[in-house]
């Protein structure tokens, strides 16, 4: 158990450095990601300290080599003089219990040294008889030098009789000194005893730290110098791309007159007189559309306020005439009904014309009020159970029991489910459609559902656009005007709130409305889901803005922003 509980805290403590790493790391990251100089000059300074540190080593170690191999060769020519005048001084003794041989060896020691001592760095003549014991080892000086004369050395010298040398330290002085170590045999009358010359390697030891050095410094001041270099190269190429970021912002901010600064005759100066152009045609092009859509909007404007004093003097003259066609032939009051008719739709027309007209010039304003939505949702169905009971539909409500208050238009909110439902009543195929509704704490929602042909894929992208209809040669039965979803997303949008759809092909279609409980609050979800739970298993589950979902649609209030999971 206290294993257990260790690794516990161990991992949980570990979970802890993680994510404390994580935010600390967070700025570096976006820096790395957001910073194309920053990417550059890195990556040069990494590769050029690869090159660089690479090639400074190889050039140490040649460098190196190169001095111990002349010392080597030094060392060799050396050694082959000391040998020959080892063997002639030795050879005059013709056997080792000579009584003058220890003088003998002991004076050609003196010489071979030629002075020199290991204190002052000079180098170390030894002689040994391994394979005469009464022989002691003679010495230059009196150093230890058991870590440079190993046994292998002198197994390798004395029973091989080949020439051997290898690389040791030993300390000298209180240091640490590295010698080259070369041990060969010299015949005599007697046998053959072992020469060893030891040499130290300080001056090449001192030369190949300097040159180490020289390359470590040359190489940080080559890699500096480079990323140096790589800095100002990107920043020559990476200032003008910012630049052009920058004002494209402006422009995608509404700033039609900003433009680049041309430098030059370079591509750069291309890119920038390029993308000056295109701004240039982009301005021209944006202004012609709003000035024809200013024109448009005020021609809509125009046309539906002229057209009211002449509807109004033929509406009184259908009314009358309306009103007396029991007393005409049946032809003729059969196309009195028809007049009227007509005349209905069309006066529904132009009202919504100018509902529309008044959302383009930005006039329309909210009239919030603290509203019960239960008694709206009640009369909707109400006014429109007429309809619905001509076409074969059952309106079924699924409301809650306690009042719902939210902060709203009442007319707006009623006449958004009023062309909801409509729209439902006429699609339903005569199926039921179901009207729900639920709160929480933030926002309110009542979804509409049908159950007839329903969607095609991507027509609930559609739905919202003025004058679409999903078939063209369908039966109008309520005399819609093609307008009632495009105002009713005003609507929700003037309420910060959101109007979305789904459906699919044979499985009907959802609409939901979304608005905050509190006028001005900010949606962030919904408390009924976009999708029927039915058909939730096989549908996609992200409903996204008005004309850029896949499955459902959205209409809020920040245009590009998805809304909620479907829960």
């Amino acid at each position: 158990m206290p294993i257990r509980r260790t690794l516990r805290v161990v991992r949980r403590q570990w979970r802890i450095a993680l994510r404390h790493g994580h935010r600390l790391a967070a700025p570096a990251r976006r820096a790395w990601r957001r910073s194309l100089h920053l990417r550059v000059v890195t990556l040069t300074l990494v590769a050029s300290s690869l090159l660089v540190g690479g090639f400074g080593w190889f050039i140490a170690d040649r460098s190196t080599q190169i001095l111990l191999d002349r010392a080597e060769d030094e060392v060799q020519a050396q050694m082959q003089g000391k040998v020959e005048y080892a063997m002639a001084q030795l050879t005059v003794h013709p056997q080792v219990r000579d009584p003058k041989l220890p003088a003998t060896i002991f004076d050609t020691v003196s010489r071979l040294s030629d002075g020199d001592s290991a204190e002052s760095g000079g180098a170390i003549v030894s002689l040994r008889a391994d394979t005469f014991p009464e022989l002691k080892p003679v010495t230059s000086v009196k150093v230890d030098t058991s870590a440079l004369i190993t046994r292998e050395l002198v197994r390798t010298v004395a029973g091989t009789g080949q020439v051997a040398q290898r690389i040791g330290t030993a300390e000298v002085g209180g240091e640490q000194i590295k010698y080259l170590v070369y041990g060969s045999p010299v015949p005599t009358s007697f046998g053959h005893v072992e020469l060893y010359y030891l040499v130290p390697l300080t001056t090449e030891d001192r030369a190949a730290n300097q040159i180490r050095t020289t390359v470590l410094v040359t190489g940080l001041a080559l890699v500096i110098l480079l990323g140096v270099v790589a800095g100002l190269v990107t920043r020559m190429v990476v200032t003008p791309v910012r630049v052009a970021a920058r004002t494209a912002q402006r422009l995608s901010a509404g700033l039609l007159d900003q433009r680049m600064k041309v430098d030059g005759e370079d591509d750069l100066a291309l890119l920038a007189a390029s993308f000056n152009q295109m701004a240039a045609n982009l301005q021209r092009q944006i202004v012609r559309l709003e000035e024809m859509s200013r024109l448009q909007r005020r021609f809509t404007s125009d046309v539906s306020h002229e057209l009211r004093t002449p509807l109004t003097t033929v509406r009184m003259a259908a009314d009358l005439i309306f009103s007396e066609r029991e007393e005409f032939e049946p032809a003729v009051a059969r196309s009195a009904e028809l007049l009227q008719a007509e005349l209905d739709r069309f006066e529904s027309l132009l009202t919504d014309l100018l509902e529309i007209s008044r959302f383009d010039a930005g006039f329309a304003a909210l009239d919030a009020e603290h509203t019960d939505l239960v008694p709206i949702v009640e009369r909707v169905a109400e006014r429109l159970g007429g309809l619905a009971e001509r076409v074969g539909v059952v309106i079924e409500l699924r409301l809650p029991e306690t009042p719902v208050i939210a902060e709203v238009d009442p007319r707006r909110i009623e006449r958004v489910l009023r062309n909801l439902v409509g729209n439902a009543v006429e699609h339903g195929e005569g199926r039921p459609v179901e009207v729900t509704l639920a709160t929480d704490e933030a926002a309110v929602a009542v979804t509409v559902r049908d159950h007839g042909v329903g969607l095609k894929p991507g027509e609930e992208r559609l739905v919202f656009n003025r004058f679409w209809r999903a078939d063209p040669s369908r039966a109008r039965q309520t005399g819609g005007t093609g307008l009632g979803l495009s105002i009713s997303v005003e609507d929700a949008r003037l309420h910060g709130g959101w109007l979305e759809a789904w459906g699919e092909p044979g499985g009907g279609a959802q609409f939901r409305l979304t608005v905050p409980v509190r006028s001005g609050d900010r949606l962030v979800a919904a408390p009924l889901p976009l999708i029927p739970r039915d058909r939730a298993v096989d549908a996609v589950p992200l409903a996204l803005e008005a004309g850029s979902g896949a499955r459902g649609a959205a209409t809020g209030p920040n245009a590009g922003e998805p809304a909620e999971v479907a829960r």
